[in-house]
């Protein structure tokens, strides 16, 4: 018995940010000094790096786990399933409900545990937690409630990944620019009809890795000292991801039993189209070729980085056959990877 998705659904926000809202932005360096570059040659070098183009911000009246629930509503409805049979509703985030023009996020009760509220769910054993595992968290949250099913205590699990990074972001730090709102979610059930996730891997680098993200003060000495935002060591990250990621998905992929030429498609976390690139390409690479040039479908030109939402936001484009020249079939193989925060990565290998 394995587990597999029954249904995806996503809510990408309305509100387009192109490049150009960052024009007038006054960019500083991390001793608060301004950069000596114009704003328009930031933009264009992030582009070229990242190949963000535009990202999605959530309205002034959303939060995080609102996003998260028009998600999984249309996950359920994709499902057909009655939510009062959950077992599990998981919930993958990292900063909680951060409300438009505040600082402070807002985790108590868990975002779980508020859409588990919201979707008029009466049953009490449908536990609703969830999960801060960097941008990974979404596919950690898929490989838990995988766990539940595969021990029999669970037959029906949400996994929601949810998040509005615009809230966190220093707007004095060009790396803000990455960073996106978005939501995805799906229905995981117990299968045995074949297909379903056929291996799993997760890891934690925190022995000289853990502060490659961390919370830190604004790069503007005249703000408040005590707010913190999201920031990141690029360069670290970057190296790091092309050493370590690779290798995960190969161990995930031989732990599977398929081959890499049997391997439809890389649905991978859309952090940074170059390094994205770059990671497929060494995985390949490990087996001894090169990458099909269709395997790995990219949408961070136009959505950013929304961290733990970008791969089910993703999923769900291709199985709604939203994206253009890409598919996923029946019996294809998909290899699910990501890796964030902590530093953390894990894969998945899936038959669909």
């Amino acid at each position: 018995m394995t587990s597999k998705i029954t249904g995806t659904g996503n809510y990408i926000p309305s509100e387009t940010i192109t490049n150009l809202f960052f024009d007038k932005h006054i960019f500083m360096s991390e001793d608060g000094s301004l950069l000596k570059e114009d704003n328009a040659s930031i933009t264009s070098k992030l582009q070229k790096i990242t190949g963000i183009e535009e990202r999605r911000y959530a309205a002034g009246n959303q939060v995080t786990s609102d996003l998260g629930l028009i998600a999984a509503q249309a996950a359920i409805e994709d499902s057909g399933i009655d939510p009062e049979t959950l077992d599990y509703i998981i919930f993958a985030h990292n900063f909680g409900d951060v409300r438009s023009g505040t600082v402070q996020s807002d985790t108590v009760p868990s975002l779980a545990a508020r859409v588990k509220h919201l979707l008029k769910i009466k049953n009490n054993f449908c536990v609703a937690y969830d999960v801060l595992f960097g941008c990974p968290g979404w596919i950690e949250g898929v490989i838990q409630a995988h766990a539940f099913i595969r021990s029999g205590i669970a037959r029906k699990c949400l996994v929601i990944g949810a998040e509005t990074l615009s809230r966190v972001v220093d707007i004095h730090d060009r790396d803000s620019m990455i960073y996106a709102d978005g939501a995805g979610a799906v229905v995981l059930e117990s299968s045995e009809d074949g297909a379903g996730i056929l291996s799993h891997l997760s890891a934690s680098h925190t022995f000289k890795e853990k502060d490659y993200l961390y919370f830190g003060k604004s790069y503007n000495n005249e703000s408040c000292p005590d707010t913190r935002y999201i920031k990141m060591d690029g360069r670290k990250i970057y190296e790091f991801a092309l050493v370590h990621v690779p290798e995960a998905m190969k161990q995930c992929l031989d732990k599977s039993g398929y081959s890499i030429d049997q391997l439809n498609k890389i649905i991978i976390h859309q952090a940074n189209e170059k390094m994205d690139e770059a990671i497929v390409q060494r995985f390949y690479q490990l087996y001894g070729t090169s990458a099909p040039a269709d395997i790995m479908p990219m949408v961070i030109n136009k959505l950013g980085n929304s961290s733990v939402a970008t791969i089910p936001s993703l999923l769900t484009m291709i199985l709604k056959e939203e994206l253009e020249n890409h598919e996923i079939k029946e019996g294809d193989i998909v290899l699910f990877a990501s890796v964030g925060a902590g530093m953390n990565i894990n894969a998945i290998v899936y038959k669909f």
